[in-house]
């Protein structure tokens, strides 16, 4: 090997390649934030110099930085600002009453004058004591001073008290929106649970943070993903102009430690790929294409089944599936011929398996009146897809990114009550969709859960529930194979796989350096394993 010496050089431990041999060799050279040797230690020694800092693995690994398939960087920001009310393993809130003292806490931890927005994120209804959604009057007693929400775990309801829905417009009269709906007391009026779009009302009247303020909760939220190993993040469900220009004016400044590739929703998509046809002019941020919601969630009892669910929800029939966000098939059709026409990348969100044959049907619409490009439309979580669907998804040649934190945080909820025991072992086929030759991502659905890639890994890998059983063993995937889908598929998915997601010469050095190798790890402790350093082309973002 020759050419100028190396800026730093990584030996002594398992440097895993991800490239097409899945190599894992002796050590690696970066150079001008770039891969500039992969191999066996003397030859990459060759390369320093004087100025070359020289990284002794001590038997710990070097892989990819791992790349964000499917999360949302601008609500995580949001998360973090807000009040915690995620069950454990996550947060703390067992009931409502933890719920409420929460968001007590957090009107005083942030000084909120009376008339301020109190904005809650991640309580979930069915891992409460009370098994309910908290109501106006759970919020109420919080504050009647403050419009107070509680979003949903899953991001598709939320909880208002009753000044927040006075804001917001809603009332007893108030329709429910198409692709949503307005939970009601038995005398109409509104309980405060608003499911889909039905949120948007309140969404419309939350308080945008400033210049300063956005860019500060984006930058945090970029930290605490490169703690878990990402040197890219996604933003998949964009709808914030003003998170938009605070990673702009970040990386114009050259102050973002990560990779952002961002989808807007569809109903904002027009104005702002339009407007930018170079898909973002910023170095590190960038738009991707658009992002549909074809469906809600399974724990939300939102999700589109073909089936009823295993338990009916709360005041709805036993015959109840779930409803589709887009009125119509044809309105979907329409929507994703769109963004082909257009040459946007396809995002679908799609949960149940109704819902993902509708996302089938249009992609298939959609390639007949727009054939012949490379166009990587990936279904998003795919939950409960059918094997014969994942025949379809192969002939259409899309893509499939799953979402294995759906196994471990409510497998057993899945099993017990959502689905039954036979759909729940299905969920997210990830084994069906490998043997095909589907291409499959993995990825963690922050802040849903928190952007942790190893726990997505190690989730994929054992299929195992928070209560300890086995979920489904015959759709695990291999740790190598796991490894693949955060790193060079992920980036493939993204098309980026010629510039990240392997540790190949001229590569971007994105890189992670971890405790031990996932690959020859005991699988049930891949999650343990510590992120040490992550690298962003060849600067240190993270380091505990």
């Amino acid at each position: 090997m020759s050419g100028a010496p190396a800026d730093r050089i990584f030996f002594g431990g398992d440097v895993v390649t991800v490239d097409r041999d899945d190599r894992v060799v002796d050590a690696v050279a970066v150079a001008g934030g770039r891969i500039a040797a992969v191999g066996r230690r003397d030859d990459v020694m060759a390369l320093r110099g004087p100025g070359t800092a020289v990284t002794d693995l001590g038997g710990r690994a070097l892989l990819p930085g791992f790349v964000d398939a499917h999360g949302h960087l601008a609500l995580t920001a949001q998360k973090l600002a807000s009040a915690n009310l995620s069950p454990p393993p996550i947060g703390r809130v067992t009931c409502i009453g933890d719920l409420q003292r929460e968001m007590r806490e957090q009107i005083e931890r942030r000084d909120l004058a009376p008339g301020e927005w109190v904005i809650g994120m991640g309580y979930d209804d069915t891992d409460v004591e009370e098994r309910r959604h908290p109501d106006r009057d759970d919020l109420d007693a919080v504050s009647r001073e403050h419009p107070v929400v509680a979003l949903h775990v899953s991001a598709h309801l939320l909880a208002a008290n009753s000044r927040a829905l006075e804001v917001a417009g809603i009332s007893g009269v108030t329709p429910d929106p198409e692709g949503g709906r307005i939970r009601r007391r038995d005398n109409g009026d509104a309980t405060g649970v608003l499911e889909e779009t039905a949120m948007n009302a309140v969404f419309a009247r939350l308080p945008q943070p400033s210049g300063q303020e956005a860019e500060e909760q984006a930058l945090a939220a970029m930290e605490y993903y490169a703690s878990f190993g990402a040197t890219t993040a996604q933003e998949a469900a964009l709808f914030s102009p003003s998170f938009m220009q605070a990673c702009l004016r970040l990386s114009d400044a050259g102050e973002m430690p990560l990779d952002v590739v961002a989808y807007p929703l569809y109903t904002l998509a027009r104005g702002m790929l339009a407007a930018d046809s170079g898909r973002g002019h910023g170095r590190r941020f960038r738009l991707g294409g658009m992002k549909l919601l074809t469906d809600g969630s399974i724990q939300g009892y939102t999700a589109y089944l073909s089936r009823p669910y295993h338990a009916a929800a709360a005041g709805r029939e036993p015959s109840y599936a779930g409803f589709p966000t887009f009125g119509s098939q044809e309105k979907l059709n329409a929507a994703v011929a769109d963004g082909y026409a257009n040459g946007w990348q396809v995002l679908a969100h799609a949960n149940g398996d109704a819902a993902i044959g509708m996302v089938i049907e249009a992609a298939r619409a959609a390639d007949e009146s727009h054939p012949g490009v490379d166009r990587r439309t990936t279904i998003i979580h795919a939950q409960t897809i059918r094997e014969e669907q994942l025949d379809e998804v192969r002939e259409l040649g899309l893509y499939v990114s799953f979402f294995p934190g759906h196994v471990y945080y409510g497998g057993d909820r899945h099993r017990e009550v959502f689905l039954g025991p036979e759909r729940a072992a299905r969920i997210n086929p990830m084994r069906s969709a490998l043997d095909r030759g589907i291409p499959v991502t993995l990825h963690h659905d922050s802040p849903v859960t928190p952007p942790d890639i190893l726990t997505a890994v190690w989730s994929a890998v054992n299929r195992v529930t928070s209560g300890g059983r086995e979920l489904g063993p015959e759709q695990r995937m291999t740790p190598r194979e796991a490894v693949r889908a955060v790193t060079i598929d992920a980036a493939r998915q993204l098309f980026e796989e010629e510039r990240k997601g392997s540790i190949e010469v001229g590569k971007l050095a994105d890189l992670v350096l971890l405790a031990a190798n996932p690959l020859t790890a005991d699988p049930m402790r891949i999650r343990e394993i510590v992120v040490e350093e992550t690298v962003k082309e060849g600067e240190t973002v993270y380091v505990p």
